[in-house]
C-alpha cells in the first residue's frame, strides 16, 4: 500500500518541553502542526520528565535574564489556560564566597534589570536560613522571583492546549528518514508526512538526525543523577518553612542545585550540574554503567552543608543533558536548507527558557523576524563547522 503523506505548515521533531513549546505557538497561530515524539507518552527517556524544575531570573548571561522577563509570562498564561498550577515562587538563593566572580556578575546583572533581589551576609544566611551550614563563610543573593515549575505538570498542559488548538501529537513514531527540499519529507515507522517547515528539537537524538543532512552539532550527551535526600525532620527543608531553591557556586567544578522538598515527601531534591558521557540509546538499560563519583560528591556536600538532611540518597533517577562546549543553545535554520530549523544543546538549563524558546524557533520555522538577538546561539559561533560539514 502507498504511504499516505500529509502536508502540513510545520512538523516539529520531539515531544519534549522546547518541541512542545514550539508547537504551542504554532498552533496559536493557526498553522497546521504535527508533533511527533518516538517514545510513546509520557516518558522518561529525555530531558523533560520528572515532578520540577527551578525557574529563575538570576544568570550569568544578561540575554537569558532578559528572556526569561517573557517566559514568567508565557508561563502564567498557560497555567491560566490550562486551570491548573504549573509553578511556585519559592525565591532563589544562590551561595558562594564574597569575592566569588560568577556572584557578582549575576549580582550586576539583576540589578541593571532591575529584577527584585536580596543581598544576605553570612550572619543574615544564618539568621534566616539556620539549617544551612556555611563553612567557608558564604555569602547569598536571594533572586525573589526564583521557584519551582511543576515540570510533568506543564508538559502534559502543553500537549493538551496543542491539541485544543488543533494540533496533532503523535507518539510512538521514530522518524527514520529526512528528505529535504521546497516541501520537507519526513518518514516514520508509521508514515510519511511533509511539511513546508521542519523543527528540530530531539534532544540526545539532534545528531541521529542531522547527520545524514550533512550537518554535525557539537552535542555532548551526559547521563545526570538525579538524588533525593531524606529529612531527619520531616518538613525541616520544605516550601511551608519558606526554603528557596538554591544554587550552590565555586564548590566544585560545577554548581550544585536543590529545591525544597515536595516531589517526594520528605524527601529534597539536591543534585549536581554534570554527567557522565552516555549514548541516550543505552538511558534506560539495565547494563547501563552509572557513575557514582557525583553522588559522592553530593554525599560530602550534604554533610557538611545540609546537617538536617541524611547524607545517603535515599532515591536516584535519571536525566539526560545535550550540552554544547560554551552551555548556551543552538537556535538556528540549518546552513543549507532554511526551511529545517534546529533547537538544540540546551545544557541541563533550558525547561525554564522553553515558553521563549518555543516562540524563537516558531518565528525560525515561519521566516519571521526573531524577537531576540540569536547571535549567542547561533551554529556558526563553533568555527569547526565549516562547509566541509554540509
Amino acid at each position: 500500500m502507498a504511504a499516505q503523506k500529509d502536508l502540513w505548515d510545520a512538523i516539529v521533531i520531539g515531544a519534549g518541553i522546547q518541541g512542545c513549546f514550539t508547537a504551542y505557538h504554532l498552533a496559536k497561530h493557526r498553522k497546521r502542526i504535527l508533533l511527533l515524539e518516538q517514545f510513546f507518552l509520557p516518558h522518561s527517556r529525555g530531558s523533560s520528565h520528572g515532578q520540577s524544575r527551578i525557574i529563575r531570573k538570576a544568570y550569568l548571561e544578561d540575554f537569558y535574564t532578559w528572556m526569561m522577563h517573557e517566559c514568567y509570562q508565557i508561563w502564567a498564561q498557560l497555567e491560566h489556560e490550562a486551570g491548573t498550577q504549573l509553578h511556585r515562587q519559592t525565591g532563589l538563593l544562590l551561595l558562594g564566597m564574597k569575592e566569588n566572580q560568577e556572584l557578582k556578575t549575576i549580582q550586576a546583572n539583576l540589578s541593571r534589570q532591575r529584577v527584585e533581589h536580596q543581598c544576605l551576609s553570612s550572619e543574615e544566611l544564618k539568621q534566616r536560613f539556620p539549617n544551612i551550614r556555611l563553612p567557608r563563610g558564604e555569602v547569598g543573593l536571594l533572586d525573589n522571583s526564583g521557584g519551582v515549575i511543576y515540570a510533568y505538570k506543564a508538559l502534559r498542559a502543553l500537549q493538551d492546549a496543542i491539541r485544543q488548538l488543533g494540533g496533532i501529537v503523535r507518539d510512538g513514531e521514530k522518524v527514520v528518514e529526512i528528505n529535504p527540499g521546497l516541501l520537507v519529507t519526513v518518514k516514520t515507522t508509521s508514515r510519511s508526512y511533509q511539511a513546508k517547515s521542519l523543527v528540530i528539537t530531539a534532544g540526545p537524538w539532534t545528531n541521529q538526525l542531522l547527520r545524514p543532512l550533512g550537518i554535525e552539532l557539537p552535542l555532548q550527551t551526559l547521563r545526570i543523577n538525579v538524588c533525593y535526600w531524606r529529612e531527619m525532620v520531616p518538613g525541616s527543608y520544605g516550601v511551608s518553612q519558606a526554603f528557596p531553591c538554591f544554587l550552590w557556586l565555586g564548590l566544585c567544578p560545577h554548581h550544585i542545585y536543590g529545591l525544597p522538598t515536595g516531589e517526594y515527601p520528605g524527601l529534597m531534591k539536591v543534585s549536581y550540574h554534570h554527567g557522565n558521557h552516555a549514548d541516550p540509546e543505552e538511558r534506560d538499560c539495565p547494563t547501563a554503567r552509572t557513575d557514582i563519583g557525583d553522588v559522592q560528591i553530593l554525599s560530602s556536600f550534604v554533610r557538611d552543608h545540609l546537617p538536617d538532611l541524611k547524607p545517603e540518597p535515599a532515591v536516584i533517577e535519571s536525566c539526560m543533558y545535550t550540552n554544547t562546549p560554551d552551555e548556551q543553545f543552538i537556535l538556528d535554520r540549518h546552513p543549507k536548507y532554511d526551511n529545517i530549523v534546529i533547537g538544540a544543546g540546551f545544557s541541563g538549563h533550558g525547561f525554564k527558557l522553553a515558553p521563549v524558546v518555543g516562540k524563537i524557533l516558531y518565528e525560525l520555522s515561519m521566516k519571521l523576524t526573531p524577537s531576540y538577538d540569536l547571535a549567542p546561539f547561533r551554529i556558526s559561533r563553533f568555527p569547526s563547522l565549516g562547509k566541509a560539514h554540509l
